[in-house]
């Protein structure tokens, strides 16, 4: 009998949360998305959120706060998605929800690491009367993978095609690829920046949260110095397995690379340049024979990274995750839905061979509602 399951995905660039309702056929095969909804977070929280990612003052009692609010702004994203469904807390099966990342170490410090997202799965529980799977990449670090990223097993689901070489990039605040054979191979791991240093420029330079079809960057002109700087951090010449968030590419690391100056319009076209490059050199380095880059996440969105990424990689069509079925801002959601399917059909929901983890594992944490 096909079961109904929701996905809740808030990300790294911190723009809000998306919700999407599935149902999974009983059988494995394709799912079928019944509804879509995406908020914003209020700006107290969201800013509270990003002050998180930093060692501060009181951490950990601000953060047991903040995965409450994170719980309720999910629980409410729910109640609106259901009611706009048509759909009872008492139908869905459960929720998969990814909570917000702060910090992401994994194998670092002791051996083994961590890597933490804030969200009070049982409160969630408690107010949306539904089952909960979290804490879904802790079980991975723990088997010694980076924990991340997850989605290349879903990828493979939804949009492989037998004999063509695909690859699914989703930009956030940070990019991540998966690589999908048209021999069965999946691979997959960040690539570096997506979207978190542009939106922290043009928030100091605009006041914007992000800026909109990339217009700004469009305006301003690549410093071929500052991006041969940029390029040249340790991390984008690491081989898979890896992963990275805004522990490393943050306002500092920029700062540090920086010289007085330098138009800020230039900058935001640089950094939309950093994004571009990476990704591409990500491609041509570990799936040549690639035919086709899916694109979703917010930098799908962006018009001048889409024009950027097609400019770099001009024998491979570049498409939104549209064009394969899928909106680009529903993705991710639909992926954490899919991880809750298989943690309640008992099936693992990492690959071994993209996290480094020593063998598959059934993902995350459940509180039953």
């Amino acid at each position: 009998m096909p079961q109904l399951f929701i996905g809740l995905m808030s990300g790294t660039s911190l723009d809000g949360v998306d919700a999407l309702l599935a149902r999974f056929p009983a059988d494995n095969s394709a799912m079928q998305v019944l509804g879509h909804l995406h908020q914003p977070f209020s700006t107290p929280l969201r800013d509270e959120l990003l002050a998180l990612n930093s060692p501060g003052d009181n951490e950990l009692h601000r953060a047991a706060l903040a995965g409450n609010a994170v719980a309720r702004a999910y629980a409410d994203v729910v109640a609106q998605l259901l009611e706009a469904c048509g759909v009872r807390p008492s139908q869905v099966t459960a929720i998969g929800a990814h909570g917000q990342t702060v910090r992401h170490r994994p194998g670092e410090f002791d051996g083994c690491g961590y890597t933490s997202q804030l969200l009070n799965g049982a409160l969630l529980a408690e107010q949306s009367g539904i089952a909960v799977v979290c804490d879904l990449r802790s079980r991975d670090v723990a088997a010694g993978g980076q924990g991340a990223p997850l989605v290349p097993a879903f990828h493979r689901a939804q949009f492989a095609q037998p004999g063509r070489a695909v690859a699914v990039v989703n930009i956030g605040g940070i990019s991540n690829i998966s690589l999908l054979g048209g021999n069965g191979y999946t691979g997959g791991f960040d690539c570096g920046p997506g979207n978190c240093l542009m939106d922290a420029w043009v928030k100091q330079h605009l006041g914007h949260d992000f800026d909109a079809g990339g217009a700004w960057a469009a305006q301003g002109q690549t410093l071929p110095d500052l991006l041969a700087r940029l390029l040249d951090e340790p991390f984008f010449g690491l081989p898979p397995p890896r992963s990275t968030g805004r522990d490393l590419f943050n306002r500092a690391w920029l700062d540090s690379r920086l010289e007085p100056g330098a138009k800020a319009v230039d900058v935001q076209a640089t950094l939309l340049a950093l994004s571009a490059q990476a990704i591409a050199q990500c491609l041509q380095g570990y799936g040549p024979s690639t035919q086709e880059l899916l694109v979703c996440g917010g930098g799908a969105l962006n018009h001048a990274l889409m024009r950027a990424l097609q400019a770099l990689l001009p024998d491979v069509q570049v498409l939104p995750s549209d064009a394969r079925g899928l909106p680009v801002m529903q993705v991710e959601a639909a992926a954490f839905a899919w991880l809750a399917m298989r943690h309640l059909r008992g099936l693992p929901g990492n690959l071994p061979g993209v996290t480094g983890a020593l063998g598959p594992r059934m993902l995350g944490a459940f509180y039953p509602a």
